[in-house]
């Protein structure tokens, strides 16, 4: 897989796609993470990308030109199975959603910035619009590497405990049973005994119990 990340601050990304599990698919080649920066594409001598907005009203607007120029390059180089603009309005991020861009090729994400982009940008480039929650960031780079990290995780070969992804929370509309390591006894507070019975019937039976019980008080909405 190969995701672009469209930025005005592609220096953010350096920490989070290079460390842990995403440093490591990058080095295996399995995933390929590349950031450009929005300002190369400005004709201004300033490289400013951003304008005011028409009608007025506070804030500023990203412009089309730089961010159209920097599209069509890259489309001239690939096809892209989906071009995401990272907003505030649009469709929150599930584990559905990073598992079915997961079993895409490539992907395209835009960083908003100030008020947002010119909507002819959302018009006539974006093909999904994602949010990682109801509120604001300052912009859009963190959003970008949440979605970034929650899709190459699914990945075959970025985890090497591939069954491991598939049993975490919000897979089969759960939330993860609780989980528990040595010691069995630590001042007191004990594994429940289930876990150490090594019959694995009753122990799968009774993370199932416990997934339901835990989503039950805490999410109830995953289970209408």
């Amino acid at each position: 897989m190969r995701i672009d990340i469209l930025t005005l601050f592609p220096e953010m990304f350096q920490g989070p796609f290079s460390e842990s599990i995403i440093k490591r698919a990058q080095e295996k080649g399995t995933v390929e993470l590349v950031c450009h920066n929005i300002r190369d594409y400005s004709t201004n001598k300033h490289k400013k990308v951003d304008d005011y907005a028409f009608s007025g009203g506070a804030g500023m607007v990203m412009q089309i030109e730089p961010i159209a120029r920097l599209i069509e390059k890259l489309k001239e180089e690939r096809e892209y199975d989906e071009i995401i603009y990272v907003t505030p309005d649009g469709q929150t991020l599930n584990q559905g959603i990073s598992n079915k861009l997961s079993l895409k090729g490539n992907i395209m994400i835009l960083c908003g910035h100030y008020k947002g982009v010119d909507q002819r940008v959302r018009d006539h480039y974006i093909t999904m619009e994602l949010s990682i929650g109801d509120y604001v960031l300052t912009g859009g780079e963190l959003a970008a590497a949440v979605i970034a990290d929650s899709v190459i995780r699914l990945i075959p070969g970025v985890i090497s405990d591939e069954t491991s992804a598939l049993t975490d929370s919000f897979q089969d509309n759960l939330l993860a049973p609780p989980v528990y390591t040595r010691p069995a006894d630590y001042n007191g507070w004990k594994v429940p005994d289930i876990l150490l019975s090594g019959d694995n019937k009753k122990i799968e039976a009774w993370k199932e119990e416990q997934a339901y019980k835990r989503t039950k008080e805490r999410r109830p909405d995953l289970l209408k």
